[in-house]
């Protein structure tokens, strides 16, 4: 009996040693590694947000990370909503694209409160504290609209047909527009903001624009689905006319445009890059690491709060004659695609 107690003695040793060497094995491969990537974003309805979205997704689980995405549909409501949905499931980082720049400070808090860290994406976030704010340079988009318009069109009259208030990038832009004039540029007789991105508000404007009499001689646009809408009710009324006209994002639609001589120029923006590394700050983030040592240049923007640190990526335009150049040759829309071969 002695014998056999010794060795069942033995044997629970043995497999309690095996027990807690695996127990020790888990949690060293799963420390703070499975991280989830919360992403909010405003609409869909755009074609640059879905090519945003395919990016970001791919690249955070390039990088070994879960992400849950949340679609707002254009609706402040639904987005405070799918905030509190991205709290609840008690994710590591939430990256926000805001359909409100001024909306979201009550949400915002209640996240920061649970240690979350928020990354404001694309349109920076006003009025609260957020970690780190990842862009494209807007005022820098603003500003070469305004230069290369000026180079186009001279210094006549123009009008400007921009984006929403609420998104805070058509601030930054018609910021850059005015600063790329002053002293020595156009009278810009009129800023109008299409409510929503609801382009055929863009529309009726350039409608009200053509029947008061009082045709511009040069058109900034808030971006290029922005143009396209003022250039269909542009061929309709003068189809013979030509009036300069820009936007933004290098659409595909845009990029036929320019390549036909409708729309003058675009403003590209490394949307590709841009996504890719708002996934990889964010995973960095949810793993830990301060948004200050990624932002390492210590660039930092003031969002009405606080100095927010940020990483700015440079614009760059495109006209028919760099087309090939910045977009089929980078990939970013095919040959045929702009072509329509």
């Amino acid at each position: 009996m002695k014998k056999v107690f010794v060795l069942l003695s033995a044997l629970i040793l043995f497999f309690s040693s095996c027990s807690k060497k695996h127990s020790g094995e888990q949690n060293i491969q799963n420390p703070k590694d499975a991280i989830t990537v919360g992403f909010s974003i405003d609409t869909l309805a755009i074609e640059r947000w879905q090519r945003d979205l395919d990016v970001f997704m791919a690249s955070v689980r390039s990088l070994n990370a879960d992400v849950i995405v949340q679609n707002a549909g254009n609706s402040v409501e639904e987005q405070k909503r799918q905030l509190m949905y991205l709290l609840e499931r008690n994710v590591d980082v939430i990256v926000i694209l805001p359909k409100d720049a001024e909306s979201l400070t009550e949400e915002i808090e209640k996240i920061q409160a649970r240690n979350i860290p928020v990354i404001s994406y694309d349109r920076l976030i006003r009025n609260t504290k957020v970690d780190l704010y990842v862009s494209v340079d807007s005022t820098k988009v603003g500003n070469l609209m305004g230069q290369t318009m000026k180079s186009i069109a001279g210094t006549k009259n123009w009008i400007c047909i921009l984006g929403p208030q609420e998104d805070f990038n058509m601030t930054l832009i018609q910021n850059g527009i005015l600063s790329s004039i002053k002293n020595h540029g156009p009278v810009i007789n009129d800023i109008f903001y299409t409510e929503g991105w609801d382009y055929d508000h863009a529309k009726q404007k350039m409608v009200d624009v053509i029947t008061s009499g009082q045709i511009p001689d040069a058109i900034i646009c808030g971006n290029d689905a922005v143009a396209d809408a003022v250039l269909s009710v542009l061929h309709v009324y003068y189809p013979d006319r030509h009036v300069p006209i820009c936007g933004q994002d290098a659409d595909i639609a845009a990029c036929q445009n320019i390549t036909r001589g409708y729309q003058d120029f675009t403003v590209y923006k490394p949307i590709t890059l841009l996504a890719q590394k708002a996934a990889e700050y964010a995973v960095r983030i949810g793993k830990g690491e301060n948004a200050e040592s990624i932002a390492a240049t210590g660039m930092t923007i003031d969002n009405g709060d606080s100095k927010i640190p940020c990483i700015l990526l440079e614009p760059t335009v495109v006209t028919k004659e760099n087309m090939d150049e910045v977009i089929v040759d980078s990939g970013f829309h095919t040959h045929g695609e702009v072509y329509m071969d």
